[in-house]
């Protein structure tokens, strides 16, 4: 069993993408890998979770309106 990770950021910190996030299945209304967040584009953290199986931190971020898409750390950093 892993030591759990202490989360960097914090609820409501802004940040961006590191990377294109794409769909893995937790979006059923959008298509396998599409295009979900691009590189760059901003976000603030609603939501600090810790994947069980991993400990490892999950950020639930909110990109432009209604769209909140789960982060891990090293998908995002601070603006």
């Amino acid at each position: 069993m892993f030591e759990p990770r202490l989360p960097k950021y914090q609820w409501g910190q802004r940040v961006k993408a590191l990377i294109d996030l794409r769909n893995d299945g937790s979006f059923p209304d959008a298509e396998m890998e599409a295009l979900l967040v691009n590189t760059g584009d901003a976000g603030e953290i609603v939501q600090v979770g810790t994947h069980t199986e991993a400990n490892l931190p999950i950020y639930l971020v909110e990109f432009g309106e209604r769209l909140v898409v789960g982060c891990l750390e090293e998908e995002i950093e601070p603006l």
